[in-house]
């Protein structure tokens, strides 16, 4: 059953309009679903924002206004593990709007189809975008969750996976307006995404007696481990088969060519971002013609599909580029432009990456890197983070408890949380448990010892970077919905004894969306 996005007031939190104000109301698109209505008022002032060098073609400017008719705006979508949100901005890297969704669950029981919820929410967010605005954006990007897997039809487009993907149910909002319905598919995607943190240890063994040793698909976690756990099934279909991550499979909705990824996400299927090549030894396997061709992030892909940019009133040259991960996003968000200076996203997993001279892998840590022109973004993600704190308490408990805490002085609880079995960095163990006792009296000393916990667990992880041969970091931005906890910044500053504060922009769509500027300004 469809139900309705909330309206209230608790969605777009004060330091989420980075200087717009808006008016909110509610449209009644059929008897059962509804959608939000967002209008940037005319008297708005936006924040000027700078960018990192990697847009180098990003003029600085000073008008916060609507701008002119002729001016062209940039849209970025990021699709993280809870929900997704979008953000619009001129070539000055000002924001034009914004807005976020929570993904709509479709349920049988305790049964989710995802990819539904993904697709209900791209739509969603597309006919968020202030009507009057929509004609001049000149492009589109997508980010979403590394590792996360689909298998397509390569003929139709539909997911070749079991439909359902089951799930402890919890607080989601559980409805959207069915503006995808409006569109033109082959067919609903009827597919089980693999979702970034599921293990596939079937295929562990396979994966290392074909790749070299201690290679970043060596993971249970990993795209390839995904692929050739899904090969070795009994599903059918394998010759017209083609994988697509998240991100690959949300732009295909938008510009309908199959079989099209970036090398961001393509680096935990085996893509060889130093080569720009698949290696030959992943290209020799039986299932390489399952592999989606790769182009760099930001690269044109097409225009907009007909039906959709005629429907919402896209402009009939609206690019569509090619995305990056979530954690990506965030770090070009931040703006982070010198070996060093590294990015903590902090949203429902504590995901780290630090810009270096030097290429690190190692998948016995979870360490891998991620080409940013002629640097290296190296990090890792663990399975800590906002989800294993959600798990303990709710939003107004960590607003008030965290109230109450000290950051200077340090916690003696040694914690692992973690929101089920399995870690992928520091530690790539799949079996790892979380450990969360023994537990104090007092609610705040709990919280004073988790957050702490995961503290030292981004300390252990830049600490293993430094050891792998990365370059040593010396500044901390941080990003995600964790950073908007002041106290939990002074004390990971305290943990790592370095400079820790937020980053001027915290939200992967605004990465996004610079690479949706970087798409349309060079092709």
């Amino acid at each position: 059953m469809d139900a309705c996005l909330s309206y209230s007031s608790t969605l777009f939190p004060s330091s989420f309009h980075q200087g717009i104000k808006y008016k909110l109301g509610k449209k009644f698109i059929g008897r059962k679903d509804c959608g939000l209505i967002i209008k940037p008022l005319l008297n708005h002032r936006a924040r000027k924002t700078s960018v990192s060098s990697l847009m180098d073609n990003l003029e600085k400017g000073k008008n916060g206004g609507l701008g002119s008719e002729n001016e062209k705006l940039y849209l970025g979508m990021d699709f993280g593990t809870s929900g997704a949100r979008y953000a619009l901005i001129d070539k000055h890297g000002l924001i034009k709007a914004e807005a976020k969704r929570q993904y709509p669950l479709y349920m049988s029981g305790e049964v989710v189809d995802w990819a539904r919820s993904w697709k209900e929410t791209l739509f969603s967010l597309l006919g968020d975008v202030p009507s009057d605005l929509r004609p001049l954006v000149a492009s589109v990007a997508v980010d979403g969750t590394s590792a996360t897997t689909l298998i397509i039809n390569r003929a139709k487009g539909l997911a070749l996976l079991p439909v359902a993907y089951v799930i402890q149910f919890q607080s989601y909002t559980v409805c959207t307006p069915n503006l995808s319905s409006a569109f033109d598919f082959d067919g609903e995607p009827l597919c089980k995404p693999l979702l970034y943190n599921e293990s596939c240890p079937d295929a562990l063994p396979v994966v290392k007696a074909i790749a070299p040793l201690n290679h970043t698909v060596c993971s249970s976690s990993s795209t390839l481990c995904k692929l050739v756990s899904w090969w070795n099934s009994d599903s059918p279909n394998k010759e017209s088969a083609a994988l697509s991550h998240q991100a690959d499979w949300l732009l295909w909705l938008l510009h309908g060519k199959m079989g099209i990824s970036d090398y961001n996400n393509a680096l935990k299927v085996g893509f060889d971002p130093e080569l720009d090549a698949y290696p030959s030894w992943l290209l020799s396997q039986p299932f390489s013609h399952v592999l989606p061709s790769v182009i760099a992030p930001g690269s044109i892909i097409g225009t907009l599909k007909e039906d959709v940019r005629k429907l919402l009133g896209f402009s009939e040259d609206c690019v569509v580029c090619t995305g990056t991960t979530d954690s990506i996003a965030a770090f070009l968000a931040a703006r982070v432009s010198k070996p060093g200076m590294a990015v903590t996203s902090l949203g429902s997993t504590l995901a780290i990456k630090l810009l270096s001279k030097s290429r690190v892998e190692d998948a016995r840590f979870g360490v891998y890197s991620h080409r940013l022109d002629d640097k290296w973004l190296v990090g890792g993600a663990s399975n800590t983070g906002g989800a294993a704190l959600r798990q303990l308490f709710t939003d107004d408990q960590l607003e008030e408890l965290s109230k109450q805490i000290n950051p200077e002085l340090p916690s003696p609880l040694d914690y692992y949380p973690l929101p089920d079995v399995g870690e992928r960095f520091p530690l790539a163990d799949p079996n790892m448990k979380p450990r969360l006792h023994p537990r104090p009296d007092s609610d705040s000393e709990f919280l004073h010892g988790v957050l702490e916990s995961i503290a030292r667990i981004e300390a252990k992880g830049y600490s293993l970077l430094k050891d792998l041969g990365a370059t040593r970091v010396d500044e901390v931005f941080t990003a995600g919905g964790g950073a908007k906890n002041e106290k939990w910044i002074k004390i990971r500053e305290r943990v790592l004894g370095l400079p820790v504060s937020r980053a001027g922009q915290t939200e992967a769509a605004y990465g996004a969306a610079l690479l949706a500027l970087k798409g349309a300004t060079n092709p």
